[in-house]
């Protein structure tokens, strides 16, 4: 069942025109992660979906029901922001169950809804607790908690770990995982950043100068990029291009195709090997990055952009030394003169 649907979306802001022609389907009970550098228009989706924002073309529909003209409050979503927004004055319980107060339920309601929220958030021993008495993993646990609270058809998330520093969030990564395993409802969640994207989703929309590029599964996308910006974007670090008649590159025409301008390989792809006529590009490294799990080295071969190169556990090659690089066939990426991905190597 389809808990989202959006036809043709447009939106402008006078002339410029920020989100072009956009329609996609999000399922019932999917995470969908939209994703793509600022300024890509991921976030004016997102409000538009919550009512935010008016749709300046198109159709927006919540199941059979189409939206355009709802005010945000009768659309059933919740929203977690970037910013916890949490009331200063109130205490972690009445800070989650404020929303029902408004609505004027009854306490009973009120406290089982609020008593439900903090159990499945590990909120249980900071009800009686102030915003400023919190963390900021508690504070963003608790808005979530206002959001649980709701009981909405729909969850959505702008950017809500980019206030965080790192060990928060891969741990509040790790929450919001097992939050929708648990609740099992639509969520829709923006990001710039691409870990949590491959990380959190069922399904990624890339998106790009108020387009979307491309819509798949993590692995999908990051095995089969449609196209440079997708190969670009997706994966840490990034994948490396390299011109077809870059001198460096010494392709057997096993590997070549006459139609491809740009081939791509990441660097975990990567096979470290002897300098010599056997090796498929040759350079100097000129940084290395050693993170004990892996080792990252940065080689210059000419370009303007060093080639990139991850090789497992701890390896002590160094700086100023000069190394080949092999790949294989299936891990090479062969891209046109348009930067759309070439589905299949054929031999030139």
């Amino acid at each position: 069942m389809t808990a989202i649907t959006l036809n043709s979306i447009n939106k402008r802001f006078g002339p410029v025109h920020v989100l072009k022609d956009i329609s996609l389907e999000f399922n019932k009970g999917e995470f969908v992660v939209l994703v793509g550098p600022s300024g890509c228009g991921k976030s004016t989706l997102l409000r538009m979906i919550a009512g935010l924002e008016p749709v300046s073309a198109g159709d927006m529909i919540f199941g059979d029901t189409r939206v355009n003209d709802l005010e945000p409050r009768d659309r059933d979503i919740a929203m977690v922001f970037q910013s916890y927004a949490l009331y200063p004055h109130m205490d972690v319980e009445r800070n989650l169950g404020f929303s029902l107060e408004l609505r004027k339920r009854a306490a009973a309601e009120k406290k089982e809804r609020t008593s439900h929220a903090a159990g499945i958030l590990g909120l249980d021993k900071l009800l009686d607790r102030f915003p400023r008495a919190l963390s900021g993993g508690q504070r963003q646990r608790v808005a979530m908690g206002r959001a649980i609270v709701r009981d909405p058809q729909i969850f959505l998330f702008d950017e809500p770990l980019s206030n965080l520093d790192a060990a928060l969030r891969i741990e509040m990564r790790i929450e919001i995982a097992k939050l929708h395993r648990r609740l099992g409802t639509t969520m829709v969640y923006v990001t710039h950043d691409q870990v949590e994207a491959m990380t959190l989703a069922d399904r990624i929309v890339v998106m790009n100068a108020g387009q979307v590029e491309q819509v798949g599964t993590p692995l999908d996308l990051y095995s089969n990029p449609a196209n440079l910006f997708v190969a670009g974007f997706l994966g840490s670090p990034k994948m490396n291009f390299v011109a077809y008649d870059d001198p460096a590159l010494n392709l057997p025409s096993a590997l070549t195709n006459p139609s491809a301008q740009t081939y791509g390989i990441r660097p975990e792809h990567i096979k470290v090997t002897a300098p010599d006529k056997n090796a498929h590009l040759v350079g100097t490294i000129d940084v290395v990055e050693r993170l004990g799990s892996d080792t990252i080295f940065y080689i210059n071969h000419g370009a303007d952009k060093p080639f990139v190169v991850r090789v497992p556990g701890i390896d002590r090659t160094a700086i100023g030394e000069k190394i080949g690089c092999q790949f294989q066939p299936e891990d090479l990426h062969l891209f046109d003169q348009d930067g759309q991905a070439i589905s299949e190597h054929k031999n030139g």
